[in-house]
């Protein structure tokens, strides 16, 4: 039945584009792509508990990676290839980094993001004598739409996944407590590899799906800090370690901040800050942790 209910809400999103203006598929788009990064943040994040603050990095690099390569190659490539050069430097900057915890692994990750900006605009200026790329790809705001939803679809079904899987009782177990981990015969780094590969994958793959979008790319759109952090603060407000919170807290979140933008350009960081703050002390443990505790409250009363 559960399966049946999800089959059905695909099939309404994706049919979804046909019955709204464009602005409406604008906000559907934007809604599904925060989807798709706060539950592939969460991937790892979630059970493990690293706050991690790179995701704009690994965004960035998938939309670069469709600048590069839209006129080279064919679209489905220049994804694959997105992904491959994705999880390739997940890989190294796991095997460097992911000993680190706690503040250290949050301040590496922000970094790491800086780094990589920096980096493609040296780049840029000082080898191809330009600061951004154009994106020429025969794709419609549509086709972006349902590209970015089977991901988001795919994201959570791999977390489900993970979840029931040896790997995901690993992480839970390396989330708990680290010491407990290792002596229970559990690979830390491999284990933390692996979930942190996967999630950058995503990451990445968001941000080549949604590239098009821009039709031309330079640092300081593709490797917005802001997207880091509203990625963090959506997946904390619904629950990082819920197989769907990270949607419960993707959408609503999403719309206050186009609201916000909109209304208050000059101010709306402030907001999301005071957001940020709230939700850390308020629900710690995200919206559907919070509904628990009410739901056993009342069951406790009426007792």
């Amino acid at each position: 039945m559960k399966v049946l209910l999800i089959a059905a809400g695909l099939a309404v999103l994706a049919c979804a584009p046909f019955a709204v203006s464009d602005y409406g598929l604008g906000l559907l788009i934007g809604a599904v792509t925060y989807v798709t990064l706060a539950s592939g943040w969460a991937l790892f994040s979630g059970p493990t508990r690293y706050v991690s603050l790179a995701t704009v990095a690994f965004y960035g690099i998938g939309a670069y990676t469709v600048a590069v390569l839209n006129e080279a190659l064919p679209y489905p490539l220049v994804l694959i290839s997105a992904a491959a050069v994705g999880a390739a430097i997940a890989l190294v900057v796991g095997l460097s980094t992911l000993r680190l915890a706690g503040i250290y692994f949050v301040i590496f990750t922000f970094g790491l993001a800086e780094l990589v900006r920096q980096l493609i605009t040296w780049f840029e200026v000082n080898v191809t004598g330009t600061l951004g790329r154009y994106i020429f790809l025969d794709l419609t705001a549509r086709d972006i739409y349902w590209q970015m939803l089977a991901l988001g679809a795919a994201t959570i079904g791999l977390t489900a996944w993970i979840n029931r899987s040896r790997l995901g009782l690993a992480l839970r177990v390396v989330g708990d407590d680290e010491v407990v981990a290792a002596h229970s015969g559990i690979n830390l780094a491999r284990t933390k590899l692996i979930a942190f590969v996967l999630s950058a994958t995503i990451l990445t793959l968001a941000g080549a799906i949604a590239s098009p979008r821009f039709v031309y790319v330079e640092p300081a759109i593709a490797f917005n800090p802001t997207i880091s952090f509203l990625t963090v603060i959506m997946a904390l407000l619904g629950g990082a370690n819920r197989l769907w919170g990270p949607a419960l807290g993707a959408v609503p979140l999403f719309l206050v901040f186009e609201w916000l933008s909109a209304n208050f350009p000059d101010t709306y960081p402030i907001f999301l800050g005071l957001l940020f703050i709230a939700v850390v002390f308020a629900l710690p443990d995200g919206i559907l942790a919070g509904l628990e505790k009410l739901r056993r409250r009342g069951g406790e009363v009426r007792a």
